[in-house]
């Protein structure tokens, strides 16, 4: 049995001195945004995240992402619930034994179940995060701990060193290797912020991630604009998608596209003083530099810059939003939270006339900090509403 059979909840109280204290319990935080979202996305019963336009899967990503927001609003049973299923379906009942399954749903004998038991590092370094700062929010060890576990689990089986770049973490732990010399990696799957708290439990490898990390930005950008997939060896460039490669495809294409919005969306709502944030924003400036003649951030860009799809949906918008107020381009941001603000649908609170899963998760980190009800210090800390300091 793992950890999170033993958890303390809210109710625990501690005697000290003769009197009783309670840790943890401060109200929960309304914010309608992640009421709505998770009315539509989170199964209130088990509490597993389901894509709706992906065959109600289930991925590692989403639910790290759901107990990210229980913990900005405080809401310390919904976090716990998050966790359980996570363990008992994605990690075969035990988060310290092993990393999460990145793909959980429907398979073709008609089971619910795995669908690939590979891990994704980017949902378990968020998910190391949310815990270690459940943990020290919350005062509950056993989170923190676990947070640990899954952390030093990440740095043994999915951080490797390339000698072009230096210290990475790759994708995932099987896979994403395409020679003895050479993986694909994914720009995204690093948020600074996150490296940065990680780093306070553990220097190392999470400084050299952070401090190599802008001249992998830097050389494996496609006219400055992020890319979904960059393929680090002795020579480091703009990948196509590792799928497309394992498969043959001759003609597969690197792209920025839905991995690589959220380059701009970490960058920006990140602190300026965290190791790594500020000599990575020059790296991918022709998005602002696009956006100052467009009104909408595009949906897919090639390897040389070039526009495929200028069609960026409203999460697009959203994830650019701290980006550009980051580098100082209001303008365009504010172009940007009209759109957003233009595509809320009174009828579901979400945004888009059909909300996506994706879609709403970039729109709550995004607004999420434009609202002040989160935010990260330069060491990568948490701060709420309902505890800012």
């Amino acid at each position: 049995m793992g950890l999170a059979a033993s958890w303390k909840r809210c109710a625990v109280v501690l005697a000290l001195t003769g009197t009783v204290m309670l840790q943890g319990c401060r109200a929960q935080e309304k914010w309608p945004l992640w009421t709505n979202y998770s009315d539509k996305f989170v199964d209130a019963q088990s509490g597993r995240v389901i894509d709706h336009i992906a065959d109600d899967k289930t991925t590692s990503e989403g639910m790290a992402y759901a107990m990210f927001f229980a913990l900005v609003v405080n809401d310390q049973k919904r976090f716990d619930k998050l966790l359980r299923w996570t363990e008992d379906n994605l990690a075969g009942g035990d988060l310290t034994a092993r990393l999460p399954a990145w793909s959980w749903g429907k398979n073709p004998d008609g089971s619910w179940k795995v669908i690939d038991s590979n891990s994704a590092s980017d949902a378990d370094l968020w998910l190391a995060y949310d815990l270690l700062e459940a943990g020290r929010l919350w005062k509950i060890h056993n989170y923190e701990n676990l947070g640990a576990v899954i952390a030093d689990r990440v740095a043994k089986t999915e951080v490797k060193n390339i000698p072009s770049i230096g210290t990475v973490l790759v994708p995932g732990a099987a896979g994403f290797h395409l020679s003895e010399k050479t993986y694909v990696l994914n720009p995204s799957y690093t948020p600074p912020q996150v490296l940065a708290r990680l780093a306070q439990y553990s220097k190392q490898p999470w400084g050299s991630i952070a401090s190599d990390y802008p001249q992998l930005l830097a050389r494996g950008s496609g006219g400055g604009f992020a890319m979904d997939w960059i393929s680090a060896g002795d020579v480091v460039r703009p990948s196509p998608p590792p799928n497309e490669l394992a498969a043959g495809k001759r003609d597969a294409v690197a792209v920025g596209s839905y991995d690589a919005i959220r380059v701009y969306l970490w960058l920006g709502m990140a602190n300026k003083d965290t190791l790594g944030v500020e000599e990575s924003l020059p790296a991918v400036n022709g998005m602002s530099a696009y956006l100052k003649d467009h009104m909408i951030p595009p949906l897919q860009v090639d390897a040389t810059g070039k526009v495929l799809n200028d069609a960026g949906t409203v999460g697009f918008s959203a994830a650019v939003i701290p980006y550009l107020l980051a580098t100082g381009h209001k303008t365009e941001a504010n172009q940007q939270m009209k759109r957003l603000a233009a595509s809320l649908n009174e009828q579901t609170g979400l945004y888009g006339n059909s909300p996506t899963y994706y879609d709403q998760n970039l729109a709550m980190f995004a607004t999420g900090w434009m609202e002040k009800r989160f935010w990260f210090d330069k060491n990568g800390e948490l701060h709420t509403k309902w505890h800012p300091k």
